[in-house]
Order: structure tokens, then C-alpha cells, then sequence
């Protein structure tokens, strides 16, 4: 039953204001409502619910990610507007902050992608909890 059901992502956050214009500005999710509560997204036909959740502690974990040709050009790009990527003492990253998985997958240290190899050789596949002082859902 589920199986065949479209997937709707939810994603808690303090600044609905800073929240649409992270996700719609800097990540270029196309704004579809905002009703009240919660900013209707859409993200290549998955439906984006970022929830007013007022107070809460943000996940150290990703909660969305994306599938991407290539990791290093996302990363560039997402640094150039704005996105911190986080380093970690205990993982071996790249100057650009990816960490690649005993398994091939690639991860840019964050706190919002991890790229996993798809069955195409050119294919990474990217979920990232991006970090960036313009990122709501991170805000204090």
C-alpha cells in the first residue's frame, strides 16, 4: 500500500521565515503554500513540510538528503551561498569537507548530504543535513 505512495518529508523548525528562504534561496525548493503549520515545499515532486516546531534540539543526524551527479560541484556550490559543512576529528574528510564511507559512500561532514554510489559509476548519491548560519532549522 505505501509502497506506491508518494513519500512527504517533515522538517522541524524555531524561523519559518528563515526557514523558506534557506530552503527556497539557498537550496532551490520551489515554494507551493505556507498554511499556517507548516512551509509546503516541493522537492522534485517530494512534498517538503517544514514544521513550526518551536522549541526543539536539532538532529545530530541527517533527515534529508538528495541524490546528486557528483558530490565535490554540490558541495562548491552550497559553500559559495552560504552552507557551512562541518569537520569532524574522528573521520578522515577531504579539503572540502566530504568523508567517504568504508563503503564508498561520501558524507560532507554537516549537521543537514551523504553521497552513496548508485548503480550508475557517475551517480553519488547525496543526503546531507546542511549546516549554515542561514539554515533555521539549526537555529538557536
Amino acid at each position: 500500500m505505501l509502497a506506491t505512495s508518494p513519500i512527504i518529508a517533515f522538517i522541524p523548525t524555531k524561523d519559518a521565515a528563515r526557514a523558506r528562504a534557506f530552503y527556497e534561496g539557498i537550496l532551490g525548493l520551489r515554494f507551493l503554500s505556507d498554511d499556517g503549520f507548516a512551509i509546503v515545499m516541493d522537492a522534485n515532486g517530494t512534498m517538503v513540510r517544514i514544521a513550526r516546531a518551536g522549541d526543539f534540539t536539532p538532529a545530530p543526524f541527517t533527515i534529508l538528503g538528495w541524490q546528486v551527479q557528483d558530490i565535490d560541484p554540490a558541495v562548491a556550490t552550497l559553500t559559495a551561498k552560504g552552507v557551512r559543512f562541518s569537520r569532524y576529528g574522528f573521520l578522515e574528510q577531504s579539503d572540502t569537507g566530504v568523508w567517504t564511507a568504508p563503503g564508498g559512500a561520501k558524507s560532507p561532514g554537516s549537521s543537514i548530504p551523504t553521497a552513496t554510489p548508485s548503480p550508475s559509476p557517475s551517480t553519488s548519491r547525496t543526503s546531507r543535513n546542511y549546516h549554515s548560519e542561514r539554515c533555521p532549522s539549526a537555529s538557536k
